[in-house]
């Protein structure tokens, strides 16, 4: 899916790509909460990029 496909890039740390592929997602399904909520966190750390050793969880540095 489409989706899937964003989410492998976003955990390869190809942000502008996952960017892409979660807007497509969005495309198809307007009202996805995960394709919303990546496109978020790849906007943010194409912004502030995550460490080496970062495996993917997405930490929240503020309430």
């Amino acid at each position: 899916s489409t989706y899937n496909a964003a989410l492998s890039l976003y955990k390869q740390r190809k942000w502008d790509e996952a960017i892409v592929g979660f807007e497509k997602a969005l495309e198809l399904r307007p009202n996805d909460g995960p394709s919303k909520l990546y496109l978020e966190r790849s906007m943010t750390y194409k912004k502030n990029p995550p460490g080496d050793d970062w495996d993917g969880v997405f930490v929240m540095t503020t309430k």
